[in-house]
């Protein structure tokens, strides 16, 4: 009895200690070679793939995930867009006043004030002589009158005033000294003090920045000479540079943002009522925008970030990565389910930004491959080639695409005329075949290298 139950206990061990190892061994092949997870959508067999269009490719979940394939719903709506552009500061040019020398003259002295210093209306800038300043002086004193009596003056003054000769007189020597440079201020204090000046003051004629400086003491000029150049930047304007498509979203009066990144301002500027200028060298269009200038941030010549909102009709639009542009046609992906993906031939309209109308060729609610376009286009050529060497392609002479043989005859969409079968990609081709034949029969047979019909020898 003892003999039995030793046995029976060495034969527990053993079976114990193999049944660890098996489940060690388990244990460790599932580490090294975890299972694989497969969706229903790579078991379905009962799809039906007959009816899609030639190039249409299936790409597993997995692959999809590996190459980044992302799909989004293709709505229809309003858009709203916002259009950068670069523009630059530039005075306003009704507020930017030329000082010239109105005679042949020399500077006397100059003040404290340089290029970019503000100066405030009526501030003298500086001071020059010119020899017909003392004639003209003298004339217009003696027409006011020279007697120091000051009820003779009155008197004088209110008898001159009662001639009209005497008061064109007066007029004439005040425009004349006004043209040759003098200031009104200083011709009133000329018939306040009745004393002839070798001086004339420069005087600024607004508040503004100088933009240009010409002169410097002793400096010798002439006549029509700028000595000053004065722009008032309360008010300044922006050019910014626009292609022809883009200018004809604008119209005036419209608020746009001004902003500077690197100083972390923002403005409201107004599109301007003239018409953009074009510009030859950057064969852009040059629109003006006027803007407020509170605090003078807005110099000329800097640059700014201008930010135009742009809003459309409804539309149908995708983003711009969706379509794969040939040069000779345009095409996305549209998704149908079970890993299918078609490829479409579209038709665009405007684009702005990273999205594009689509005009024809989508419908509202269809799901299309807006990432990993390229790849699956690859992938439905392969498909394509594939199906070509095999000798399962034709052309539609319809629409001129390549149509599947076998999907064409599963389908029934194919037609006969003069002993040659044809094959279409849809039954709508094959209605508008079969009401004139002759003229796609022989659109197909003309163009050189494309693709030929497989012709099955058939009986009428």
């Amino acid at each position: 009895m003892k003999k039995f139950l030793y046995a029976f206990g060495v034969l527990v061990l053993v079976g114990a200690g193999f049944l660890a190892g098996s489940l060690y061994k388990q244990t460790e092949t599932a580490k090294n070679n975890p299972p694989i997870l497969k969706s229903t959508t790579d078991t379905d067999t009962d799809v039906d793939a007959s009816s899609l269009p030639s190039g249409t490719v299936r790409v597993t979940p997995e692959k999809q995930q590996i190459i980044g394939v992302r799909t989004g719903v293709v709505e229809k709506g309003p858009v709203t867009h916002f259009l950068r552009a670069l523009g630059r500061v530039a005075p306003d040019e009704k507020r930017v006043y030329r000082i010239v020398a109105g005679t042949d003259g020399w500077i006397r002295e100059t003040y404290n004030n340089d290029t970019g210093t503000l100066v405030k209306k009526g501030e003298r800038l500086a001071s020059f002589y010119s020899p017909l300043f003392r004639t003209t002086q003298i004339n217009y004193l003696s027409v006011l009158g020279s007697s120091g009596d000051e009820r003779y003056d009155a008197g004088r003054r209110q008898a001159l005033a009662g001639s009209q000769l005497a008061t064109v007189s007066i007029k004439t020597y005040i425009d004349a000294l006004e043209s040759l440079g003098m200031s009104k201020q200083q011709m009133e204090e000329l018939a306040r003090t009745r004393e002839v000046t070798d001086k004339v003051f420069i005087i600024a004629p607004e508040t503004g920045f100088i933009l240009a400086r010409n002169v410097s003491p002793g400096q010798q000029f002439e006549k029509g000479a700028e000595w000053y150049r004065i722009a008032d930047l309360s008010s300044v304007w922006i050019l910014a540079d626009l292609y022809g498509m883009e200018a004809r979203y604008f119209r005036p009066g419209l608020n746009v943002k001004v902003s500077l990144p690197d100083q972390g301002r923002s403005f409201t500027a107004r599109v301007s009522s003239v018409l953009p200028q074009f510009d030859p060298n950057t064969r852009t269009l040059k629109l003006r925008l006027e803007a407020k200038n509170p605090g003078f941030f807005l110099r000329p010549d800097m640059f700014v970030d201008v930010e135009f909102p742009v809003e459309s009709p409804p539309a149908i639009t995708v983003s711009a990565d969706a379509i794969l542009d040939s040069g000779f046609k345009k095409t996305v992906f549209v998704d149908r389910g079970h890993g299918y993906f078609e490829p479409r031939q579209v038709e665009t309209g405007w684009r702005l930004g990273n999205k594009v109308e689509i005009t024809k060729g989508l419908t509202p609610g269809e799901r299309i491959v807006t990432s990993g376009t390229f790849l699956i286009d690859s992938e439905s050529r392969l498909e394509l080639v594939a199906s070509g060497i095999a000798g399962s392609l034709t052309q539609d002479p319809v629409s001129g695409v390549a149509v599947s043989v076998r999907k064409a005859e599963k389908t029934g969409r194919k037609s006969s005329f003069q002993g040659k079968t044809y094959y279409f990609a849809t039954e709508e081709n094959r209605t508008r075949f079969n009401q004139d034949p002759g003229r796609y029969a022989e659109k197909q047979e003309s163009p050189e290298g494309s693709l030929s019909p497989t012709p099955n020898s058939s009986k009428r």
